[in-house]
């Protein structure tokens, strides 16, 4: 049987609660909202580059994403000994240029880890912990604007990549 990505529900997050609690609520709608436009499709589906000249994909857009949590959470944030999913010497567009669609459930649910794994570096942490980022002070207060974003931008593109694929369109 072919695997397919699954059906996801999006969390309602307050709209009136303390910041922490909403960064993260927000933060979790856009996680979500990627894998909300991934759902119903095969791996070949998700490895498919339908915008051309564009590297593309909504895989590739879950392994950058899960990379991008990896480094701002636990590599930069929490000091974590975390590798990268990449190695540097593969280039900074590994996440999307080397894209197979065998890889495509690991990956899927590589990001999922990832986010617990982020979730759980962030826990218990003042929104104005500070560490350092290429020699400059940072917050995670600043994560979490960087990663909704990210996200939201990335989701942008999803969409797009969504309706070139099936014609699927909406949030």
């Amino acid at each position: 049987m072919t695997w397919r990505a699954p059906a996801v529900e999006r969390p309602d997050g307050s709209l009136t609660a303390p910041e922490a609690e909403l960064l993260h609520g927000y933060l979790q709608f856009y996680r979500t909202t990627l894998l909300f436009k991934c759902a119903g499709l095969t791996a070949e589906q998700l490895a498919e580059r339908p915008s051309p000249p564009s590297n593309l994909s909504l895989l590739g857009l879950i392994r950058h994403l899960t990379k991008v949590e990896r480094i701002w959470f636990r590599i930069h944030f929490a000091d974590e000994p975390a590798e990268p999913l990449f190695a540097p010497e593969l280039g900074k567009d590994a996440d999307f240029e080397l894209i197979d669609p065998a890889d495509a459930q690991a990956a899927y649910d590589g990001l999922i880890a990832e986010w617990k794994l982020s979730d759980d570096a962030a826990a218990g942490h003042s929104l104005d912990e500070r560490f350092t980022f290429k020699g400059t002070e940072s917050t995670l207060r600043m994560i979490y604007i960087h990663l909704i974003g990210e996200y939201s931008r990335h989701c942008g593109h999803a969409d797009l990549l969504r309706e070139q694929l099936d014609g699927t369109t909406g949030a």
